[in-house]
């Protein structure tokens, strides 16, 4: 009996162990890289993402055993790029099959630098990305590190540049951000590229080594050192121009830029914004969805069959953000609910009321087909889309007021006509001719 004791508090401890592993993992993530040795030299990143529970399989970029999806299933939740130099990716991985796991909801980080390939320019273009020409860099003669060797393409980047979005870019720090690599322009008509992290307005891309003879790829604010894509269907693809950016070195280096009287900083704020990014990009930040939805008539409790036009109607619905592994109320107050039949009749705001939002308000005199919706898009956080369809039926014969004060003249009106009515048969039955006479 002890044993047997022993031996279900053991299944009871082990079956809690991997529920607290599956609440902190966030999926296998494949990791392709141009040689291993990346691995070392971009370990605190590697070790950042381990230790929050991801199980990261490293692969060179031409491994022949690659495989994203077999049998028509994902064999991965997210997707790391960093080769830059690869010209074809092993096994069955190619632009198709990176496209359609992005399609199918897969989240992808990709690092690239100025030994960009073909197939990364080509992965940037599918997603509004245009990568500038390889062995070109970002340079900036005005923002260039101390230590830069004299091509001023350690680039400097301010934490002004930043997006303003503190979901994707965490929160915000003084430390500037070092750079070194290949530009990029964002699509203009792609609206779903965010411009992460851009230049100033002294950077543009060219080739170091050369004279300038041309127009550069980008120019100022248009050149973008870190930009990011969350889809329609919410898959996130974050682009950065240097696979440096990243790396330890970068990460525990000290920054000052080469102007006179600038400030020196002990250390990068490349960890905190990589981390941040991290975050975005597989998920563990920003991430929304919708709980419990109900509606009713006021002073009721259950939603009924249809409602009636003019009816004052309460709506709720429960929100929830995801946050370091738990579900959590979502805090927010620019969330608008829309009464719609083929457009909205009523737009409005919700109030957080306790752990949902709430609001009450009066159904339009118009009957028909409605939906309850909740169309919440906003920067850095999933597209949160909610829909409920109900009936709205005009007055029963008995629900409509027998006198309406408004229609007194005209039932003055029908009973002054039955008056005369009456006075004209009792006169036309009581009237008699005079007889002719000769």
């Amino acid at each position: 009996v002890r044993r047997r004791g022993t031996f279900r508090r053991a299944l009871v401890f082990l079956s809690l162990v991997s529920m607290l592993h599956c609440a902190l993992a966030d999926g296998k993530t494949l990791v392709l890289l141009d040689n291993l040795n990346i691995r070392d030299t971009h370990s605190i990143f590697f070790r950042s993402l381990a230790d929050r529970g991801f199980d990261l399989t490293f692969k060179t970029a031409d491994d022949p055993s690659l495989s994203l999806i077999k049998y028509g299933q994902f064999l991965y939740d997210h997707l790391i790029i960093f080769s830059p130099s690869v010209e074809d990716f092993g096994g069955n991985i190619n632009l198709e099959t990176i496209t359609s796991f992005i399609d199918g909801g897969g989240n992808v980080l990709v690092a690239a630098s100025s030994d960009i390939g073909d197939p990364l320019r080509e992965l940037g273009s599918e997603c509004g990305i245009e990568f500038d020409e390889e062995k070109t860099a970002v340079i900036d003669h005005h923002n260039y590190d101390v230590s830069d060797p004299g091509e001023h393409t350690l680039i400097v980047a301010d934490p002004e540049n930043l997006l303003k979005a503190p979901t994707i870019v965490g929160k915000p720090t003084n430390k500037p951000v070092l750079f070194k690599g290949v530009g990029m322009v964002a699509d203009p008509e792609n609206p779903l590229v965010l411009d992460i992290l851009t230049g100033s307005s002294t950077s543009y891309s060219f080739f170091p080594d050369r004279p300038i003879t041309q127009y550069p790829h980008a120019v100022g604010k248009n050149t973008l050192l870190i930009a990011g894509l969350q889809a329609r269907n919410n898959a996130r693809v974050v682009f950065s121009g240097s696979l440096d950016f990243f790396s330890d070195a970068f990460f525990n280096s000290g920054v000052q830029k080469a102007t006179p009287g600038s400030q020196r900083h002990e250390r990068t704020g490349n960890m905190e914004l990589a981390e941040a990014l991290a975050r975005w990009v597989f998920k563990e930040a920003g991430v929304l969805r919708v709980g419990a939805v109900a509606h009713h008539r006021v002073g009721e409790a259950d939603p009924p069959a249809a409602y009636t036009i003019t009816d004052l109607v309460e709506y709720s619905v429960v929100i929830e953000m995801l946050l370091e592994g738990r579900w959590v109320p979502f805090d927010g107050d620019d969330i608008q609910l829309e009464f719609v039949r083929i457009d909205p009749f009523v737009r409005t705001y919700l109030k957080k009321n306790g752990g949902k939002y709430s609001v009450q308000f009066k159904l339009p005199d118009v009957y028909g087909v409605f939906q309850f919706k909740v169309d919440y898009n906003r920067l850095g956080y999933t597209h949160l889309y909610s829909s409920t369809q109900v009936s709205v039926r005009p007055l029963q014969h008995t629900q409509y007021e027998r006198f309406i004060a408004s229609a007194y003249p005209y039932y003055a009106s029908v009973f002054s006509m039955m008056a005369g009515l009456f006075l004209f048969s009792i006169v036309f039955l009581h009237m008699k001719e005079k007889e002719k006479t000769d």
